[in-house]
């Protein structure tokens, strides 16, 4: 398919197309189950006009047919196709003829069959589409729907039922019309959705369109995305860095997480950063929020769109009437890292006036049974909560579902949440999952509804993460390295030639060395005695390894001595490296040995890089070693990256203790370990066309400074 090379669509590219005021029906029927039945009969709740289009009706579902797009009475906005595929072309021309802004076809066969002919066809599309300034959504698509106009363009059984009247803050934009329907339909439960775009095959409008739009939207909080994977990963950036600026959430749902891309990769790098790694490091980088979890993303969208500013720092109260349910929920919020903060004096008097000796005044709270005798001193009892000063989050743990309990609970806590400026959640622990009550939270502006304990928890760290890093200040940075660097590094790579995938050790890491990256001084020896002699100029201790361009990975072929303190430990290295590469790989050319400068002692992390085709450079590190391939233990970021990200990389690290005196340890100089990734992460971004993948295993970080021991460089 043709490479996408353009802007976004923002809002006012696409409103036709979303927010039409007519609509023109191709093929339009009365059919039961036909296509154009069903989007007309969906379309019963529009607040605009809807013209059907078949010369065989003067009149289908209730609204006028005519029997071609030229003649109809007035200019349609957007135009759906319910036609066969061979028919989709000369509609489009007519839908551009009579002045349409969008179209939306329906008709499968394009580029998902990954025939060259239905590419082909799906490329045209393109063509007459951007040559006529219309917008399309599709082909294969199940179509949009705009909860606000009642415009439910949409061919699915008895999406026109979800047009009640009431809207909502989030919006669903899905590449999968099928996956994303199954999010719209919590609007049967009253969920507040606002908009449904699908994408289909994504030929002219895609996700990040789609995003970029509703970004523009000012009544949208969140935005919940789902798709397989992107065309163009840098369009996707743009559409969610517009959202991010906007202050609205971005949800992202990426299914598709099995990562085979590292098979064949040369580096360690390239093995552990695969593309799940990349979306990963691309979601963080324009603070949007991930999850692996489909039935977790509208409760995470309502999450932001409900929810005020967190007002307390990261406080959590937990306010239940049983136990166990307190303890459940006080455990899921530990392991999500979450506070407990002790009650406020004023919110524990409180509390004690109502609850018995033998409930719990604590965090979390054990009302007990008692409390809900009465409505009134359960809304007492949370009000206190909502109002503790060192709570921004309060949930209400609901266990069991009947009229008298959660049913006459769940309005007091909408009540509750409606005057607060705390986020006001409950968690519907029981398993009559729409028991009384449950729509009534379901439904409300300001409450939140929870059906796992564990969601819930996910969700609140999401929001506190969120708008932690959207306060924090970020200082302009500037370059680390030599500004000539780039040119100094083509040059070094240019010289080395290309008779193999990878480049050297040694011209490696020259490579790094033009980027101010400490090394280790290091010369080549043809023979042991010529090892010697170079071992002699540089200073014991040292390290001898095996030099061979089809040798990437020495510890693989038993080519590494370490911390050799004579002449005669040097010579008898030297040979028994040169031996055991024979031995391994008698093909493999064989350059000699280094002779390098023994590092001294520190903590070891690997560093690399990685280009992903969506995102382009990505620097990664992990604990050093051979280990790193097997911990997983990786923090990835898009390069070039800002000191504050290179640090937060490295405290994300399960190792991080490492660094900072673990045991009683010497804590290592964190700083010279994100001055190295930064300048690390500089060299991906400047060499993007020539290089694949880089390692730097292991960067010792010592207590002071840090050294790159060994480093391999794979040519694009």
């Amino acid at each position: 398919m043709k490479p996408t090379e353009r802007a976004v669509y923002r809002l006012a590219d696409l409103h036709r197309l979303v927010d039409p005021k007519v609509i023109a029906v191709v093929g339009a029927s009365t059919t039961p189950g036909s296509f154009g039945q069903r989007t007309l009969a969906n379309l019963g709740g529009f607040q605009g006009k809807v013209y059907g289009v078949n010369p065989k009706y003067r009149e289908a579902e209730g609204f006028p047919c005519v029997p071609n797009l030229a003649d109809l009475p007035e200019r349609p906005d957007c135009v759906v196709m319910c036609v066969a595929q061979s028919l989709v072309e000369p509609t489009l021309e007519e839908a551009i003829a009579v002045g349409a802004g969008g179209a939306i076809v329906y008709a499968s066969g394009y580029a998902e069959t990954g025939r060259e002919d239905c590419i082909a066809a799906q490329d045209r599309l393109v063509d007459i589409a951007r040559r006529g300034g219309i917008r399309v959504a599709g082909p294969n698509c199940v179509g949009l729907v705009n909860m606000r106009s009642g415009a439910a363009m949409n061919f699915m059984t008895d999406c026109g039922r979800m047009v009640d009247g009431r809207s909502g803050h989030v919006a669903v934009v899905s590449q999968s019309g099928a996956l994303g329907y199954t999010v719209l339909q919590a609007r049967a439960r009253g969920v507040g959705i606002s908009h449904y775009f699908a994408a289909g095959n994504s030929a002219d409008v895609d996700v990040a369109d789609y995003v970029a739009c509703l970004a523009d939207d000012p009544e949208i909080r969140a935005i919940i995305c789902l798709f397989e994977g992107l065309r163009d990963g840098q369009r996707f950036l743009r559409a969610a860095r517009l959202a991010d600026a906007a202050g609205k959430a971005l949800i992202v749902y990426k299914a598709g997480n099995s990562d085979i891309s590292g098979k064949a990769a040369l580096s360690h790098t390239g093995t552990m950063v695969g593309s799940v790694a990349a979306y990963r490091a691309a979601f963080e980088e324009v603070g949007a929020i991930q999850t692996d979890d489909l039935e977790a993303v509208l409760e995470l969208a309502n999450t932001f769109a409900k929810a005020p500013r967190p007002r307390a720092g990261r406080g959590v109260g937990i306010m239940a009437t049983s136990g166990g349910a307190g303890v459940i929920n006080a455990d899921k919020a530990e392991q999500k890292g979450l506070r407990l903060p002790n009650l406020a004096a004023t919110t524990r008097a409180a509390l004690e006036t109502v609850v018995p000796d033998f409930g719990s005044v604590a965090n979390p709270c054990d009302l007990t049974a008692e409390v809900l005798k009465t409505a009134s001193t359960f809304t007492h009892c949370l009000e206190a909560f909502a109002n503790d000063p060192g709570f921004s989050a309060v949930v209400v743990p609901l266990v069991f579902a009947h009229a008298g309990a959660t049913g006459a609970r769940a309005p007091v806590i909408c009540e509750v949440a409606a005057r607060s400026d705390c986020l006001v959640a409950a968690v519907w622990m029981n398993e009559w999952l729409e028991g009384p009550g449950s729509a009534v939270l379901d439904a409300d502006p300001h409450a939140l509804l929870f059906r796992s304990a564990d969601r819930c928890f996910t969700a609140i760290k999401a929001w506190f993460d969120w708008h932690e890093r959207r306060g924090r200040v970020t200082l302009p940075t500037t370059r680390r390295s030599d500004p000539t660097a780039r040119d100094k590094a083509r040059a070094i790579i240019k010289a080395a030639g290309q008779s193999s995938a990878t480049l050297g050790e040694a011209d490696s890491k020259r490579v790094l060395a033009a980027y101010g990256i400490a090394v280790p001084p290091e010369e080549l020896a043809g023979t042991p005695e010529r090892a010697v002699e170079a071992a002699l100029r540089i200073g014991f201790p040292v390290v001898v390894k095996i030099a061979s361009p089809d040798l990437p990975h020495k510890t693989e072929v038993d080519g590494i001595r370490l911390n050799l303190g004579n002449a005669d430990a040097v010579r008898q290295a030297a040979t028994e490296v040169l031996a055991a590469a024979r031995h391994h790989r008698p093909d493999a050319r064989l350059h000699g040995v280094s002779v390098q400068g023994m590092a001294a002692p520190g903590i070891e992390l690997v560093l690399g890089i990685k280009m992903d085709a969506q995102f382009g450079p990505l620097v990664a590190v992990g604990p050093g070693g051979v280990m790193v391939e097997l911990l997983g233990d990786v923090a990835t970021g898009l390069a070039p990256v800002t000191p504050d990200r290179a640090r937060r990389m490295l405290a994300s690290l399960r190792g991080y203790p490492l660094l900072t005196g673990f045991r009683q340890q010497a804590a290592r100089d964190i700083d010279s370990a994100v001055d190295t990734i930064c300048r690390v992460s500089e060299l991906a971004a400047d060499l993007a066309g020539l290089i694949q993948e880089a390692d730097v295993n292991p960067l010792i970080v010592g207590t002071v400074g840090a050294v790159a021991a060994d480093a391999l460089i794979v040519l694009s």
